[in-house]
C-alpha cells in the first residue's frame, strides 16, 4: 500500500512539470514554424493556387468548352378532332381544336455542346500564358517569404541579444556588489581615505544601472511575447533559442558589384515582373488567334414528351410536344467586333510597356536598397571590429584598477570608471554584433541570396 501511495505522489508531482515544457529551437526550425503561421505567407500561397486555378480554366477550354443542358415543363391541353381523324393523321382535320377540358404534362429536354477543332492555337497560347503567370506569382510569393524571414530572423537574434545583456548585467551587478563591500570596509577601517563624492558617484551609477536592468527585463518580456505570437504555442510549450551566445555570423562582406549583379539576376521581384511580361506577350498571341475564324464541331439533342398529345409519324409534320432529334455538324465562328478586338490588343500591348517600365523602376529601387544595405553592413562590421579592440583595452584597465584597489593604493573613482567603461563596451559589443548579423541578413536578402549565404559556398 505504501508503494502505490508513493508511486501516486511521484506521478502527481511529475504532471505539472511536464505541462510547461521548454524546448530549444534552432533558427531554421523557428523560421519554418513561424512561416506556417504568418498571415502574409498564407495570402501569397493562396495567390499561387488562384493562378493555378486560372491555368486549369484555360486547359478546360480544350474539351467541350460549351456544354449545356436545359429542361422545360408545362401543363398543356389535349387535342380533339370533330371529324374523327385518327391520331396519326389528326393534322389533316382542318377543324382540330385544343381540348381545354383535358390537361397533361409537357416535358422537353435539350443538351448541346461545342468542341473546338482548329482555333489557330488560341487555347494552347492561353494555357502557356497561364503557366508563365503561375511562375510570376510564385516569385511574388517567394519575395513575401523572404521579407517575412528577415523580420523573423531579427526576432530570433533579439531573444539571444536579450539573454546576453541579461547575463552581462548580472556579472556587472556582482562586480558592483564587490566594490560596494570594499568601499564600506574602507569606510569602517579608514574613513579619512574615502572621498564622500566617490560614494555619491557610485550610488548614482548604481541607480542608472537599475534603469538599464529594468529596460532589459521589459525587452526580454516583449521578445518572449513576440515569440509566443509568432509560433502560436497554444499547447503551453515555451520555446527558447538553441543558441545562447551572440556571435558574428560567418558571412564575409564582398565587393558591392558582386551584390548588385546578384540582385539583378536573383531578386524574385524582378523575376516576377519578367514572367508577367512574358505571360502578357503570350496572351496577346492568344487574343490574335481568337480574332481569326475558328472551326468547331457542334451538336444538339432534343427530346420532348407529352402523353396527352398524339405523336405524328409523318417526317414533314413537326410536333414539338412529342419529338426526339439529334443534329451534329461543323461550324465556323468569326468575331466581328473588330474595333473592340483592336482596343483589347492595344490595351494588352500597353500593359506590356507598363511592365517594362515597372521592371526598370523596380531595378532602380532594388539597387538603391542594396547600396543602403551594403553601407549599413560595412559600418556594422567596422563597429564590431573596433568595439572588440576597445573592449580588450577596457578589460586590461579594469584588471589594473581592481589590482591596485585590492592592494590598497588604488582610487575607487578610477575603479568605478573602469567598471562603467567595461560594462558599456560589453553592451555595445553585443549590440554591434546584433546589428551586424541583421545587416548581413538584410544585405543577402537585397542581393537575392540565401539569408545566411557564405561566399565560400
Amino acid at each position: 500500500m505504501k508503494y502505490f501511495l508513493a508511486l501516486f505522489l511521484f506521478i502527481a508531482f511529475l504532471i505539472p512539470v511536464q505541462a510547461q515544457d521548454t524546448l530549444s529551437i534552432s533558427l531554421e526550425e523557428f523560421l519554418n514554424k513561424a512561416l506556417e503561421n504568418a498571415g502574409q505567407v498564407k495570402v501569397s500561397e493562396v495567390d499561387v493556387r488562384l493562378a493555378e486555378n486560372r491555368k486549369q480554366l484555360a486547359q478546360d477550354q480544350r474539351f467541350l468548352p460549351s456544354l449545356s443542358f436545359r429542361s422545360e415543363h408545362a401543363l398543356v391541353p389535349g387535342v380533339t378532332s370533330p371529324n374523327g381523324q385518327p391520331e396519326e393523321s389528326i393534322y389533316l382535320d382542318p377543324e382540330a381544336r385544343n381540348d381545354w377540358t383535358n390537361f397533361g404534362l409537357f416535358t422537353r429536354l435539350r443538351i448541346s455542346g461545342v468542341q473546338p477543332i482548329f482555333t489557330w492555337g488560341a487555347v494552347g497560347k492561353a494555357v502557356n500564358a497561364a503557366e508563365l503567370a503561375i511562375k510570376g506569382v510564385q516569385q511574388q510569393s517567394e519575395a513575401t517569404k523572404e521579407e517575412t524571414k528577415v523580420l523573423l530572423n531579427e526576432l530570433y537574434y533579439s531573444y539571444i541579444l536579450a539573454l546576453e545583456i541579461e547575463r552581462l548585467l548580472k556579472d556587472a551587478e556582482d562586480k558592483m556588489d564587490q566594490i560596494e563591500r570594499a568601499m564600506k570596509k574602507q569606510e569602517e577601517d579608514d574613513p579619512a581615505e574615502l572621498d564622500e563624492s566617490d560614494m555619491f558617484k557610485f550610488r548614482v551609477f548604481k541607480a542608472q544601472f537599475g534603469i538599464q536592468r529594468e529596460e532589459v527585463k521589459q525587452s526580454l518580456l516583449f521578445v518572449k511575447k513576440s515569440w509566443e505570437y509568432a509560433l502560436r504555442n497554444e499547447d503551453g510549450t515555451i520555446y527558447e533559442p538553441s543558441v545562447r551566445f551572440l556571435d558574428p555570423i560567418e558571412d564575409q562582406l564582398s565587393e558591392l558589384d558582386f551584390y548588385q549583379n546578384s540582385a539583378i539576376v536573383n531578386r524574385p521581384e524582378l523575376k516576377a515582373i519578367s514572367f508577367g511580361r512574358d505571360a502578357l506577350k503570350t496572351y496577346i498571341g492568344s487574343l490574335k488567334a481568337q480574332n481569326l475564324p475558328g472551326l468547331y464541331l457542334g451538336f444538339t439533342t432534343t427530346f420532348a414528351s407529352t402523353p396527352i398529345r398524339p405523336r405524328q409519324p409523318n417526317p414533314f409534320i413537326q410536333t414539338p410536344e412529342n419529338t426526339f432529334n439529334t443534329a451534329v455538324g461543323l461550324t465556323i465562328r468569326q468575331n466581328l467586333n473588330f474595333f473592340q478586338a483592336k482596343t483589347n490588343l492595344k490595351r494588352s500591348r500597353l500593359e506590356v510597356r507598363r511592365l517594362e517600365f515597372l521592371e526598370d523602376a523596380a531595378t532602380d529601387g532594388i539597387i538603391l536598397e542594396l547600396n543602403e544595405a551594403y553601407r549599413t553592413a560595412a559600418v556594422a562590421k567596422a563597429k564590431v571590429e573596433r568595439t572588440d579592440e576597445a573592449l580588450q583595452i577596457a578589460k586590461e584597465w579594469l584588471r589594473a584598477e581592481q589590482l591596485d584597489y585590492d592592494l590598497g593604493f588604488g582610487d575607487s573613482k578610477d575603479l568605478i570608471d573602469a567598471v562603467k567603461q567595461e560594462l558599456e563596451l560589453r553592451l555595445v559589443e553585443k549590440q554591434s554584433i546584433f546589428e551586424f548579423n541583421t545587416a548581413m541578413v538584410k544585405l543577402n536578402k537585397s542581393a537575392g541570396l540565401p539569408l545566411t549565404h557564405r561566399l565560400d559556398q
